[in-house]
């Protein structure tokens, strides 16, 4: 009987976390850097939708500006994203501790 229970619980959560993921995939987090110079927008799900460049740091003189701009904007979209699922899915995965499971 309990471990049927315990079965049950766990197809619960499994669908919570399809759930999640669905929902992720329609959030979205945005990464600011050089004042704004340089935005990028992720989704919750990690993909990157948009890249914003302001006109003015767009100067064939300063590349590698722009470059660490960019990586530096994306690095942080791509953290926030990571930041944004570990917390909607902290509801469901902290309930495997009451399964006695860990991952």
């Amino acid at each position: 009987m309990k471990l049927n229970n315990m079965m049950k619980q766990a197809q619960r959560m499994q669908a919570q976390m399809m759930e999640i993921q669905e929902k992720l995939g329609e959030e979205t987090v945005e990464a600011s850097v050089g004042g704004g110079m340089v935005k990028a927008v992720f989704t919750g799900q990690g993909a990157l939708v948009e890249i914003r460049i302001d006109p003015e740091v767009i100067k064939p003189e300063d590349k590698e500006m722009l470059e660490d701009l960019v990586t530096a904007a994306v690095n942080e979209g791509l953290l926030k994203s990571k930041e944004l699922a570990n917390s909607r899915m902290s509801a469901v995965t902290g309930a495997l501790g009451s399964l006695g499971l860990s991952f």
